[in-house]
């Protein structure tokens, strides 16, 4: 594991780079903003991901607790008409995966999902999320890119994270103090032809607070 700690003028904008999704605990480091697992997914899986049809590509958003989370998404397999193979299983198996993993680092007993194709330039301007902290890992096409910007400019160096590496990213809810300093976007793609899928998990801690 690979930790950057750093402050810039009071903001937080280490990253803490993983190689085994245990090693993300470094997430809840002072001065840290961000945690990457960094991992490469299975060719044959990435091939199938990539050759789905947008149209067959799962979707939904719901708030879940993390032990439904595989009944869930294979609802959404089924709504959707991705239909079924040994890559459709380990898609929901590494999305629950993922869901344990942040609910247990955060001690959340509820997760906000959401699994969604995307062609446009969403969330295409740097920003930090009003949330208490938010995974999002892209499955098909270009990863989330970020950068340091403690005073809320675009960044002057961006980064993009690897296609199926998990990216954890404090919110401006989170409680510690300096606030992070780093700033993410969904990368420019409007006009390219690219679809892009890309889960985001929130922690839920009340239900009253859900939506």
């Amino acid at each position: 594991m690979n930790l950057i700690r750093a402050t810039v003028q009071n903001a937080a904008v280490g990253v803490a780079v993983a190689d085994k999704p245990k090693n993300l605990k470094a997430f809840l480091r002072p001065g840290c903003a961000a945690a990457i697992w960094r991992r490469q997914l299975v060719q044959e899986f990435q091939s199938w991901v990539n050759a789905l049809e947008p149209s067959c590509l799962p979707q939904g958003r719901v708030v879940v607790q993390p032990h439904k989370v595989h009944t869930v998404l294979a609802s959404l397999c089924e709504t959707s008409q991705t239909l079924p193979c040994p890559q459709r299983a380990q898609l929901i198996d590494d999305i629950a995966d993922l869901a344990d993993i942040f609910s247990d680092l955060m001690n959340a007993p509820y997760l906000r999902l959401r699994l969604q194709a995307v062609t446009s330039n969403a969330c295409r301007k740097f920003h930090i999320d009003a949330v208490t902290a938010r995974l999002v890992c892209t499955y098909r096409g270009t990863g989330t890119q970020y950068g340091v910007s403690p005073h809320g400019n675009e960044p002057a160096r961006i980064f993009t994270v690897p296609t199926g590496a998990p990216i954890l990213l404090r919110g401006t809810r989170w409680p510690e103090i300096p606030a992070s300093g780093l700033l993410h976007r969904s990368p420019p793609i409007e006009g390219t032809g690219e679809t892009r899928l890309v889960l985001v998990l929130d922690p839920v801690f009340d239900l009253e607070d859900a939506e």
